[in-house]
């Protein structure tokens, strides 16, 4: 549905978006994986024609983007990093005033404001003023208005920053709901857990690059052999390195081997014969933030 083929983009002498090629098939939730200042967001606002300022080439279903920008435009909503509200109004008036600039009227205006209220949860505060919402509660509110002209193509840039665990479920749940109806969600975050629980398949960027993409199961697939985790009281690094590469994770220890099976039996005889008290002895597999850090040198979250 949606195809980018090598974007660029540079603020002055800094370079924000190297070569960026990716295809995003349509209804789907794609994620973008990354570190903040990775160039997650500066992407997401050239897809919402925000930034025209690139170079490269963007085409929506066969459209050349800078050709048919305005069209296109009115088939995406998008919902930046930073809480968007005018404080003073309700949360009805907000999406009453966001409906009127997408063009909606009349009944059509107050079927969709409803609507929205009810999609994100808020239908009982709807006459309240936004100053008196919690920092979840303004998010939904954030969302809700870029969904009021019923766009097929939603962009979330961060969107569970600062949220209370409540409006975190509503927002999850409400990507679900969105997916099922034939809506294509581009997913920007941090939080690798978000990605692994909502999203079809990703893009892993880095310093404006993208490093790696395709389904989770792929990418782990191209990266990683099953391993062994261990935690055990007093148990050190050197008395693993007989069994396969090892690095420190969490409390413990993952041990790269290629015969996970048998190396797993010969550790376990192995501390019970030590008497070592063992809290976790599993085969596991390599988590994205672990490929990322193979792939980067540095943590997800080390920028954030």
């Amino acid at each position: 549905m949606i195809h980018l083929e090598k974007i660029g983009k540079t603020y002055g002498s800094q370079q924000a978006l190297r070569d960026v090629s990716l295809s995003i098939p349509p209804r789907t939730c794609y994620g973008l994986l990354g570190p903040n200042g990775a160039g997650k967001s500066t992407l997401m606002k050239i897809l919402a024609g925000i930034v025209l300022d690139y170079s490269g080439a963007i085409d929506v279903d066969g459209q050349n983007f800078g050709k048919n920008l305005n069209a296109i435009q009115q088939r995406i909503g998008y919902i930046p990093q930073e809480i968007s509200l005018e404080q003073t109004l309700s949360a009805r008036d907000h999406l009453r005033f966001f409906g009127q600039i997408y063009g909606l009227r009349g009944s059509n205006l107050q079927k969709r404001v409803n609507s929205i209220l009810e999609m994100v949860g808020l239908a009982e505060r709807q006459k309240d003023a936004l100053t008196t919402y919690s920092g979840g509660m303004k998010r939904r509110i954030n969302i809700g208005a870029a969904l009021l002209h019923q766009p097929d193509i939603l962009i979330m840039d961060e969107p569970t920053v600062g949220v209370d665990p409540q409006s975190r479920n509503y927002i999850f749940d409400l990507i679900r709901q969105l997916k099922s109806q034939g809506t294509t969600i581009l997913y920007s975050s941090h939080y690798m857990e978000e990605i692994q629980l909502l999203c079809d398949e990703l893009a892993l960027i880095d310093e404006g690059q993208v490093i790696e993409s395709g389904t989770i199961s792929g990418i782990r697939q191209r990266h990683t052999e099953p391993s062994i985790y261990v935690e055990a009281r007093g148990l050190k690094k050197e008395q693993l390195q007989s069994y396969g590469a090892v690095h420190s994770r969490q409390s413990g220890y993952v041990i790269e081997t290629g015969d996970a099976l048998s190396a797993i039996q010969s550790l376990s005889a192995n501390l019970q014969k030590q008497g070592l008290d063992v809290q976790r002895l599993e085969i596991t597999q390599s988590s994205l933030e672990d490929i990322f850090l193979e792939l980067t040198g540095s943590s997800l979250r080390d920028t954030a």
